[in-house]
């Protein structure tokens, strides 16, 4: 199907296609996002040994994502984008969130307390971002262009460690590093890449998932998972609040609210494309107050993830894709897809056949995703106009972003508060540069 302009639109924002269509259109935006959603909660309870609770988190972060996606699409007392929004689990808080759940652990808190921390921080920070809604246009001026591509490119280059020990077998596994392991990474890796070298944008979409599903049936067929791995639990997941409790550490809690800023200029952008391909303005008092509240929407929907024990939640940009792919911008599809995701997130087997991916076949997606979300950063960078400034306010964050995620002991002998400011890499980068852009002045151009 080829790509449509906004005036090749099939269905405009305020329209209502027919049951059938919102369907099928619904389909094909979960197919986009379905993995996003899933995956950090997956990631965060494999490293942090939350296995038993993890089923129980994948349902509620579908859940928050459902939720989420409704608020955006319904704009319910004037919160949210009033647009086709889809919602999903954040990969740019997993640096923050993985660092808040190793102090939890290393203070003697088991799976409980680590996610009562987890989700207690992302609950108060999600009042920063509710808070910098009714800023965003003097915020963009703080956050640059410069500093988001910095920081989008420190969140990518920092997971890939994650993925790349998933891809090996997952950490403190015997078979760490086996042929089988790295055999069956690899062949995920390639069925998504050469699903991304199709000329057909649907093949593409779903090169992700058919990844996943890909390495799931080979393990399945080579004995790496056994017939009773596959056998669903049929409980139903009830949301209950603050389910583990409550606890707040502010030491842990700066890095997150940075990464809270960021995200905030990140949404600005999503729903931007998601402007341009809907055929609505990008100008004007409309379009900034539809800013204003998307991003106050990415706020309260976070708010409501961390209420449901899940992580915070964001604009996923892939599906501005699908809405030029289908040609439908109507925000009446985010009422099916959020219908969907509550669905589908009740049933707590969804997350016991989740949890059964194996970890080659998770780090082989992973690092893709990864890798995607470095390239995305780089991307950002190569547009803008490198002078000498700019290049080493680049060349000071990165350092000390990515120099903190290889050697993470650096800071080991400074007090906790600087330990736990510093602990992401991403916040890190992030910092140094806003800091590097307000004190270093703007140089003078030359012929």
């Amino acid at each position: 199907m080829s790509s449509k302009t906004p005036s090749e639109l099939i269905y405009r924002l305020d329209d209502k296609p027919p049951i059938l269509e919102s369907f099928f259109a619904a389909i094909q935006h979960l197919l986009a996002s379905f993995v996003g959603i899933v995956t950090p909660t997956l990631i965060i309870g494999s490293v942090l040994g939350l296995q038993e609770q993890l089923p129980y988190l994948i349902s509620m972060a579908l859940i928050a994502s459902g939720i989420g996606t409704f608020v955006q699409a319904y704009k319910p007392f004037g919160i949210g984008a009033g647009m086709l929004c889809v919602q999903g689990t954040s990969f740019a808080f997993l640096g923050a969130i993985l660092s808040a759940g190793f102090m939890a652990r290393d203070a003697g808190g088991g799976p409980e307390e680590i996610i009562a921390l987890i989700t207690s921080l992302c609950f108060v920070g999600s009042f920063v971002q509710i808070g910098l809604s009714q800023f965003i246009p003097r915020l963009r001026k703080i956050v640059t262009p410069l500093v988001t591509g910095i920081v989008i490119t420190s969140i990518g280059i920092s997971l890939i460690k994650v993925g790349m020990t998933d891809l090996a077998g997952g950490l403190n596994n015997p078979d760490f590093g086996s042929p089988a392991n790295l055999m069956l990474g690899f062949f995920v890796i390639a069925v998504i890449v050469l699903m991304n070298i199709s000329s057909n944008n649907w093949v593409r979409l779903s090169s992700i998932v058919v990844g996943l599903v890909a390495g799931f049936g080979v393990a399945a067929l080579t004995g790496m998972l056994t017939p009773s791995d596959l056998l669903p639990s049929a409980a139903i997941s009830v949301p209950i609040p603050f389910k583990y409790g409550f606890n707040f550490e502010l030491a842990a809690f700066i890095p997150l609210a940075v990464i809270y800023i960021i995200s905030s200029v990140e949404t600005t952008g999503d729903i931007t494309a998601n402007c341009v391909i809907s055929g609505q303005p990008i100008a004007g008092e409309s379009y900034i107050q539809r800013i204003k509240s998307g991003v106050l929407g990415d706020g309260i929907n976070s708010m409501i993830a961390a209420v449901l024990n899940s992580f915070p939640n964001t604009t996923f940009s892939q599906n501005t894709g699908v809405i030029q792919l289908t040609g439908i911008a109507s925000r009446h599809i985010g009422m099916y897809i959020a219908g969907i995701l509550v669905f589908i997130g009740l049933f707590q087997g969804v997350g016991d056949i989740l949890q059964q991916i194996p970890k080659p076949v998770l780090g082989g997606a992973t690092l893709v995703m990864f890798g995607t979300v470095a390239a995305a950063g780089i991307k950002i960078l190569a547009s803008e106009y490198i002078d000498r400034r700019k290049m080493i306010i680049i060349a000071v964050s990165l350092g000390l972003g990515l120099g903190l995620a290889l050697v993470p002991d650096i800071f080991a002998k400074t007090p906790d508060l600087i330990q736990n400011i510093f602990s992401s890499a991403a916040a890190t980068a992030g910092l140094t540069a806003m800091l590097l852009s307000l004190i270093l002045p703007e140089l003078k151009e030359q012929e």
